[in-house]
């Protein structure tokens, strides 16, 4: 019969329906009993706890006592070989019948649906060239894999041994979830050192799978007889701070990008245009005026960013002389600009020759010279020929 995906092992059981020619001792085979091996099912037979017949192909099989030891591998690698080899029984009875002989039958189909989730924070670096990121961050995971017994010499001989009946997998399922989870972190440092983001590690199963199973290769493969097939993710997540930090410098490495820039400055002065235009406390005069101050004061503008960006020019400065010239610019600009407002009677600061709020006209500057009386031409407050005060 078939093995259920709990079963990893079960003892067999001799046929008593009334075409079995075998009527002797459950614990004794004899020559010409017949053993039929099932698709999905490996076949062992042991004495005493050594084994002396092995078969993975499906059909039946006819044990003769009179042999040696027998071995059909079926699509099991040459590692089965070299396992039955070192554990097998090479010795005669002695003209002796066996004392007591079991068949086994493994479960060699894929053992899916065993659960795995990451109960704290696993590291994991994260390697960026071109946002020059490199930084360990904690990953949560959770999801699914799957297993198969790969040697079922070994998974005899280390694992199960001579069960009465059965072994099955949720006797092995709590060590291997816990062996897991601590391979988890050495194989989530082989696929950061691919390059493989976080994000993307889903789509990296099959790399994660490898990962694993060369990290756990020595508990699992070399003494216990199984691999994983399959490893599943169903969510990875970062830690809130680390993502956002990790995000926050993609975005300024994007920023190296002259054209990028100049269309980040572009949306951050139509943003500015938006506001000034709903700002009831200021004149969009002014607020203009205050957006085009700090364009100045940034030594660029979005034409420039993108003729670079056109140029395949890299955001550096071309002209070490250009920031101190720019900055004096800027100065003079914004002294020019204070210099040109004036203050209205009614409190609007305004640029124009009429206030934008009530509409009355700027008012014109005193004269700067004056003729006192003598016919000197002064600028003070008093001729200087003849002292009389200003009039």
């Amino acid at each position: 019969d078939a093995l259920s995906d709990e079963v990893l092992m079960a003892r067999g059981e001799r046929m008593k329906g009334g075409r079995s020619a075998n009527k002797g001792d459950d614990n004794i085979i004899t020559t010409g009993s017949i053993v039929t091996v099932a698709n999905g099912q490996c076949m062992m037979i042991v004495d005493q706890g050594k084994i002396v017949e092995f078969s993975a192909e499906p059909g039946a099989f006819t044990y003769d006592a009179s042999t040696e030891p027998s071995i059909f591998c079926g699509d099991f690698k040459e590692g089965v070989q070299r396992s039955f080899e070192s554990f097998a029984k090479r010795f005669a009875f002695g003209g002796q019948n066996p004392k007591n002989q079991r068949v086994y039958y493994f479960n060699t189909k894929e053992i899916i649906g065993n659960k795995y989730g990451t109960a704290t924070p696993v590291p994991f670096r994260v390697l960026d060239e071109r946002a020059g990121i490199d930084m360990d961050i904690g990953l949560r995971s959770f999801g699914e894999y799957s297993y198969h017994i790969c040697d079922p010499v070994l998974f005899y001989t280390n694992v199960c041994g001579n069960v009465e009946d059965e072994y099955r997998r949720q006797e092995l399922d709590s060590q291997l979830k816990t062996e897991l989870l601590t391979a988890l972190q050495p194989a989530f440092a082989k696929i950061g050192a691919m390059g493989i983001r976080y994000s993307e590690v889903p789509a990296h199963t099959m790399e994660l799978a490898d990962a694993l199973n060369e990290v756990l290769s020595k508990k699992w493969r070399e003494k216990r007889g199984i691999e994983i097939v399959s490893f599943g993710v169903s969510s990875i997540t970062a830690n809130p701070e680390d993502e956002k930090t990790i995000k926050e410098m993609q975005k300024t490495a994007a920023l190296r990008d002259a054209s990028l820039a100049g269309a980040t400055l572009v949306g951050a002065q139509a943003e500015a245009m938006k506001a000034a235009a709903s700002n009831p406390n200021a004149g969009p005069a002014m607020a203009f005026m205050g957006m085009n101050m700090a364009a100045q004061a940034g030594g660029a503008n979005a034409a420039q960013f993108y003729q670079m960006g056109g140029q395949g020019a890299p955001m550096q400065n071309q002209n070490p002389q250009q920031p101190a010239m720019q900055q004096q610019q800027s100065a003079r600009n914004m002294q020019q600009q204070t210099d040109a407002s004036w203050t209205c009677s009614c409190g609007t600061v305004n640029t124009g020759n009429f206030c934008g709020n009530c509409g009355k006209q700027k008012p014109q500057p005193a004269s700067a010279s004056w003729t006192c009386s003598c016919g000197a031409v002064n600028t003070g407050n008093f001729c200087n020929q003849c002292g009389k005060p200003r009039a």
